[in-house]
């Protein structure tokens, strides 16, 4: 099963390119990282503890107001659902601080999304799919490309385009939040190089400077490239797919060879950039 894991940054219009991946003619499983990120912090939950034992004495906002429609103990008496703009305040930046809680906020959410991701892996592999998309905002900075067959890019050429949008999408952000957020997720384009250079068939860009038809050309064009280079790389025709669900161990060796060869494109690609 071909692992496709899709990356950008924010307002790149990355979650637009996974619901056209999700639909026909496509109909590929997504797997999504932001809604197994929430899922893994709600009330009740471990990730949801670690985080207020962390973040609650020097955040008293952290969690939502009690009001006529939030009780003091939550609606399901486990606790009031993180104030997720408060939070975003601690961590999102470039400065010492925001750098700081970033990483242990990630160092939470994390390792708590990976088994999420990896049960529905799985799921997605027993159920006979030939591919599946891991929509995953961070997906080089977590490491997570390193179990991609095929890593997917959404970019924009103008960075000012990508703050325009993700002002427009969430008005109540000042310009300054908005510059932290884009800030905190890395620049898109160096990751659209870094896609690009694993080569044909196993990294690729959607850029996405156009309006919608644009974009859904653009994604036409990615998946042909994607899906026709797996026909001489061993995920197509259905019948290896069948004979990789059919032996677990055959998988896991194609797992590992994968592996190995996406461990040796991040070593390349870091000696590369220390050259600069």
């Amino acid at each position: 099963m071909l692992i496709i894991g899709l990356t950008g940054s924010i307002a790149t219009g990355k979650s637009t390119v996974s619901r056209i991946l999700s639909q026909p003619p496509y109909s590929l499983p997504i797997i999504d990282a932001d809604l197994l990120a929430r899922k893994v912090v709600e009330p009740g939950t471990p990730g949801y503890r670690a985080i207020l034992k962390h973040f609650l004495p020097t955040t008293p906002d952290l969690l939502v107001p009690v009001g006529p429609d939030m009780p003091e103990d939550g609606p399901d008496g486990k606790g009031r659902p993180i104030n997720r703009p408060v939070l975003g305040r601690r961590v999102f930046g470039d400065g010492e601080e925001e750098t700081k809680n970033r990483k242990v906020l990630n160092g939470i959410v994390h390792p708590a999304v990976r088994w999420e991701m990896f049960k529905a892996v799985m799921k997605a592999y027993f159920q006979g799919y030939q591919a599946v998309v891991l929509d995953v905002p961070l997906l080089f900075e977590s490491r997570l490309d390193r179990f991609c067959g095929s890593v997917v890019v959404v970019a924009v050429s103008d960075p000012e385009t990508q703050l325009a949008r993700l002002r427009a999408r969430d008005p109540h952000l000042t310009e300054e939040d908005a510059r932290r957020r884009v800030i905190s997720q890395g620049d898109v384009r160096e990751k659209a190089t870094r896609a690009e250079t694993r080569g044909k068939g196993r990294g690729a860009v959607v850029w996405n400077d156009g309006d919608r038809e644009d974009l859904k050309r653009e994604v036409d064009k990615v998946v042909k490239e994607l899906l026709g280079e797996g026909v001489t790389r061993g995920y197509s025709p259905r019948w290896w797919a069948w004979l990789l669900w059919g032996c677990p161990p055959l998988a896991a060796a194609v797992a590992a060879w994968e592996y190995n060869k996406n461990q040796k494109a991040n070593k390349d690609w870091e000696r590369e950039r220390a050259k600069l």
